[in-house]
């Protein structure tokens, strides 16, 4: 018998629902974001995020069962993000799912929003374990392995800022618009690795660190500026990328080397950067191993992941009392 499960994603700026048929085919998704709204204020503010999470929850249902053609007495579940994310829009999306699942009668199923960008890969291609999985987003960076289905060992993870984190703020120190990291991308395209950025983490550790290599493009600009010298933002912006990328290219390149494994799987939102792409395909292609990475619909925050992530633990009947609350910084592991 099929299973049928209602998703939904509050966790940032994005209020998202899905149906996701047995954890990998998306019957219906609807995504509203806010970006444009953020965008006025140079990043995401966390009180407008809630208010906005709450005037779209009830359309954006709407609009999922409506591409659907279902209805919700259809799901054989109800999962949600609970963590990490902005306290605030997290509430919105658990209340709206404890109130469905209470008065449909279906059960409710808590799912890591980060553990969503991981199966995120099994809406286009069956995860086989076992893997490693590189998680890039605006918040986290972290590398993982995975023996099996919600089995998670922690290799290295940031000491400080995320690789999202810093391109945002280097985005913002040179004037770009929110969000950073696709105008960062962008302009690299257009620019020559010309300034020299110390690489952040030259040790024999998985762990990762973008505080010093964010804190070396500040202090450049400031410098240039109080010189009076023009600060060629395409050449910054390209010089920044090909650090920030070989930081994560070198760290799994040991992971590849020491722990054997033959399956790569990138998730998160900088997964949708094009130059980290390439570069991890050269890099699989090198140890002969499978790179798994979501198209760009699935590489953002959106509610089908949170459907394909719930799914295992569906099977294994893990499910969450009404007492379930949300939390800003859960870890995986």
């Amino acid at each position: 018998m099929d299973t049928y499960i209602l998703a939904i994603e509050s966790s940032c700026d994005e209020t998202s629902m899905a149906v996701v048929k047995n954890g990998s085919e998306v019957i219906a998704l609807s995504i509203t974001t806010q970006m444009d709204t953020h965008a006025k204020y140079g990043g995401v503010v966390p009180e407008i995020a809630s208010r906005m999470h709450t005037e779209a929850i009830t359309l954006v249902l709407e609009d999922c069962l409506e591409k659907a053609q279902m209805k919700i007495e259809d799901m054989s579940a109800i999962a949600v993000t609970y963590a990490p994310g902005l306290t605030g829009s997290l509430m919105v999306g658990v209340e709206a799912a404890k109130i469905l699942s209470l008065m449909y009668h279906k059960p409710l199923i808590a799912v890591n929003h980060l553990i969503g960008h991981i199966y995120a890969n099994n809406l286009e291609n069956k995860m086989e374990f076992p893997l490693l999985a590189l998680i890039v987003s605006g918040g986290h960076t972290e590398l993982l392995v995975m023996e099996d289905d919600y089995q998670f060992k922690r290799l290295g993870e940031t000491m400080d800022d995320a690789i999202g984190e810093a391109y945002d703020k280097v985005a913002r120190v040179i004037g770009l618009p929110y969000p950073g990291g696709p105008n960062i991308e962008k302009l690299a395209q257009m620019g020559e690795h010309t300034y020299d950025f110390p690489h952040p983490v030259l040790d024999d550790t998985y762990h990762f660190s973008y505080s010093g290599l964010k804190s070396a493009v500040i202090n450049l600009v400031h410098n240039e500026t109080q010189r009076g010298n023009r600060i060629r933002k395409e050449d910054l912006a390209r010089s920044f990328q090909d650090v920030a990328i070989d930081e994560l290219v070198r760290k799994v390149e040991k992971a590849l080397k020491e722990t054997g494994i033959k399956r790569l799987v990138i998730a998160g939102g900088v997964s949708a950067n094009q130059y980290l792409k390439r570069e991890m395909k050269e890099l699989c292609e090198k140890y002969e191993a499978e790179l798994l990475i979501p198209r760009m619909l699935y590489c953002t925050d959106n509610a089908a992941m949170i459907g394909a992530a719930a799914y295992p633990k569906y099977l294994k009947h893990e499910f969450s009392s009404y007492t379930l609350n949300v939390s800003s910084s859960a870890d995986i592991v």
